[in-house]
């Protein structure tokens, strides 16, 4: 019985936790991110799992204009230093009530590293895009760099820990219906 209370407070913290993650992810996608790529007729750096160049770079900070530069200022990038610690909460407390669930402890472990690893990836992304918006038109063609493979190295590590979540789920699922079978 001792174990259902901290199964149960993992469950409520995965829920409450990615309803909000979910939330500030819709409002990203929908509208900062939308209302960016509306004024850009480009891509967001936000949405460029495989990356960008320092061409790719100054082509969307040059179609955002001054006006659009200080949006993804001022609104995108605050939603998205929510959005990585909601995530990464949101997974690091599945991954604790699959744990608690007898789901093999090692993936386990992976899964809460690869999720922490994935919020800084995103945050040293959010830092790289803050250095190109405020330094356009001279932007560092590093700078541009380290920003493109934070984003590919967080896009990677986001799905490998999702992916781990689902693998624990359905190892969780198999364990209770084998008896059944």
């Amino acid at each position: 019985m001792k174990m259902m209370i901290p199964t149960n407070q993992y469950g409520r913290q995965a829920a409450l936790f990615g309803l909000a993650a979910a939330g500030c992810y819709l409002l990203m996608i929908f509208v900062t991110l939308a209302h960016i790529e509306t004024l850009s007729g480009l891509r967001p750096f936000d949405m460029r799992p495989g990356g960008y160049s320092a061409e790719q770079a100054n082509a969307l900070l040059s179609a955002l204009g001054p006006s659009g530069r200080r949006y993804y200022l001022m609104r995108q990038i605050p939603l998205d230093l929510a959005y990585p610690a909601l995530m990464a909460l949101t997974l690091v407390s599945l991954l604790n009530w699959l744990r608690l669930k007898e789901v093999n402890h090692r993936l386990v472990q992976i899964g809460i590293w690869f999720s922490i690893w994935a919020a800084l990836a995103d945050y040293l992304e959010n830092v790289g895009i803050c250095l190109m918006v405020l330094s356009w038109p001279e932007i560092s063609a590093n700078t541009v760099l380290a920003a493109s493979v934070a984003s590919t190295v967080k896009s990677g590590l986001t799905t490998a820990a999702v992916l781990i979540v689902l693998l624990g789920v359905g190892f969780w699922t198999f364990k209770r219906i084998r008896p059944y079978a």
